[in-house]
């Protein structure tokens, strides 16, 4: 029976899937990949943390369902540092039907992104996994770079098959299918927009045949014209219908279980493939975060990739010759990578910084006479204007912030993030842009990765503040989370103050404050500051302010309220605001009575303003 390609539904996070490699490679490079390592590994990975809990969502119910009240007690306790025999006790506890198949469930996307490679049954790290666990790994690049050659059918997967349909390379199809769906929509005199991500989870993972690809933009054309001129109500019913009747051609089987299985499962394979193919730089989000459309400030990289491969799936005599081109970093040589093509697109990429200069009313960057260097010094050149393009935009960002209805709009997304896709993202962003907002920053620094359009791809890694802020008397990190159980204090607690100890040393001229912004606070965490804000942190006290993020709100509402007076909230009076809620501590015994007290410090502050 036919089913639907995903990327991997176990892993949703990059991050998590590097340290996930890194427990791999550690402890079974070099061992055969028997079924008792395949147990072990997912074992290995229940006592790291890195199966059963997420760093953005938290617990897995699932996974905590069937548990013991001890081990849920020793699995929640971050306190507690598990041993691998305590592990081995909760994965027994779950008496899996096929217990190795979870650790090969686990390992299957390390080995079809070309990360891991087994030889004669031993497992290696490829150069492709050395490049993704080395300290200068790009994101973008390391899953652009995979995402080009992972074809079905392919010799190391039996599960998809040429004689089943299968003939597809998923990421170039998708860009394919967009492209195929906005020639048409421009055809008919419409707007090309992408395709919806409803559209996307329903026709993407059930792309498995490069043959496909134009009969496929049709069906969506024609599906949209079933829905124009309906309202919201009927436009459900219409495309529910839809999703039911394709499922069924697809499957060709009128089951209603398996039906009703294939079209729960295509939202998480939708989800997730956006999710890792916005990585690469080549999607971006529009339209009010509705659809996905091709990247066109990389237009020139994408239409020579579309001209040069349909989509089809490549041909391998031999399964270690397909091991071999996936894991290969040089392999394949970009169709754009000549000195004709690289020429292009830095006159593409001018145009775009020049029309950010002019908006912006900043001198012009001097441009180098590139039209002398050899590809490897245009290639270099490429990333520099790209970098200060960034700049650029974030430039363009502070300058946007500043307006009352820009700012009226973080509100409201602050206000209703509980009902956003991508929560953890998202709060990220609103903290920046609501941070440029607030006063006469030199810079706010977001340390998430971002697409071309400046727009974050996914969270800050692990390793880093979320944000960096920096201002003429003082700097500053903001830590953010929608965590709000015991986890946020095992993700947050001795990070953030490990990362603000870190921004001191670094900016050791200035006062350094830690601003951590979160739904709620959990006791533990704010047990684990209050230490740190009253006591010490690795020698000396810390400056760490909590704000929920109603208390942020209010921070935005206020700045509103002095803008509607024609004033401005200069950085200073930001960090009064931080000294007086550190200081207010001293008035407490208990870290919960000045976290309850926030608020009326806020407040207090407001009306101690003066201009």
């Amino acid at each position: 029976m036919k089913k639907p390609w995903s990327i991997t539904t176990t892993t949703r996070s990059p991050y998590r899937l590097r340290e996930q490699l890194r427990v791999l490679v550690d402890n079974f490079v070099g061992l055969e990949w028997t079924k008792e390592n395949q147990i072990n590994f997912q074992i290995f990975l229940i006592q790291h943390r890195l199966y059963g809990h997420n760093e953005d969502t938290g617990f897995s119910q699932q996974f905590l369902n069937g548990l013991s009240e001890a081990h849920k007690k020793i699995f929640t306790d971050f306190s507690h540092a598990l041993t691998f025999d305590e592990a081995k006790e909760m994965f027994d506890s779950k008496n899996y039907e096929d217990p190795s198949m979870r650790g090969r469930q686990s390992f299957n996307p390390f080995k079809k992104f070309g990360f891991v490679r087994l030889r004669n049954k031993i497992l290696e790290i490829t150069p492709f996994g050395k490049d993704f666990l080395s300290n200068k790994y790009d994101l973008s690049d390391i899953f652009f770079s995979s995402f080009i050659k992972w074809q079905l059918p392919n010799p190391d997967n039996s599960g998809y098959k040429l004689v089943d349909g299968y003939n597809i390379k998923p990421f170039i199809g998708v860009l394919h299918l967009i492209q195929k769906v906005n020639e048409k929509s421009f055809a008919l005199g419409e707007k090309d927009k992408g395709i919806s991500k409803a559209e996307f989870s329903l026709f993407g993972p059930l792309l498995i045949n490069f043959d496909d690809i134009d009969s496929y933009a049709e069906k969506i054309i024609a599906l949209r014209q079933q829905l124009n001129g309906k309202n919201k109500q009927e436009q459900k019913a219409i495309f529910d219908q839809y999703k039911t009747t394709f499922a069924k051609e697809f499957l060709q089987s009128d089951d209603s279980k398996k039906i009703k299985k294939l079209l729960k499962n295509l939202k998480d394979y939708g989800d997730n493939a956006i999710r890792y193919f916005r990585l690469t730089n080549y999607i971006y989000i529009r339209g009010g975060s509705f659809y996905v459309d091709l990247e066109r400030r990389r237009s020139v990289e994408i239409n020579v990739l579309l001209n040069f491969d349909n989509a089809q799936s490549k041909t391998f005599a031999l399964k270690e010759k397909y091991l071999d081109y996936i894991s290969d970093i040089s392999q394949p040589q970009l169709p754009w990578e000549t000195k004709e093509k690289y020429i292009e697109i830095i006159a593409k990429l001018i145009e775009d910084v020049q029309s950010y200069e002019t908006e912006l009313g900043v001198d012009a960057l001097k441009i180098q006479d590139y039209s002398k260097f050899h590809e490897a010094e245009l290639k270099t050149y490429i990333a520099e204007l790209r970098k200060y393009r960034r700049n650029l935009q974030d430039q363009e960002a502070h300058r946007k912030s500043q307006d009352t209805e820009a700012i009226k709009s973080y509100i409201q997304e602050l206000e209703n993030i509980f009902n956003a896709d991508d929560k953890p993202v998202l709060l990220e962003k609103l903290s920046s842009l609501g941070l440029h907002a607030l006063n006469d920053a030199l810079k706010i620094q977001p340390n998430y990765p971002v697409g071309d359009d400046n727009e974050p791809t996914f969270t800050a890694p692990a390793n880093t503040p979320d944000i960096e802020c920096f201002y003429e008397s003082f700097n500053a990190i903001c830590e953010v989370t929608m965590l709000t159980g015991r986890d946020q204090w095992y993700n947050e607690g001795q990070p953030v103050m490990r990362h603000l100890r870190d921004f001191e040393s670094k900016h050791s001229d200035k006062n350094s404050y830690c601003l951590f912004i979160a739904p709620k606070m959990h006791r533990d965490t704010i047990n684990t500051f209050w230490t740190a804000i009253k006591y010490e942190y690795e020698g000396s006290k810390q400056k760490i302010i909590p704000l929920s993020i109603s208390d942020f709100v209010s921070l935005l509402n206020i700045l509103i309220q002095i803008k509607a007076e024609n004033k401005f909230l200069k950085h200073g009076e930001i960090a009064r605001l931080y000294d007086e809620i550190i200081n207010s501590s001293n008035s407490f015994n208990e870290s919960n009575e000045w976290l309850k007290n926030i608020p009326a410090s806020i407040s207090s502050w407001q009306k101690s303003l003066t201009f």
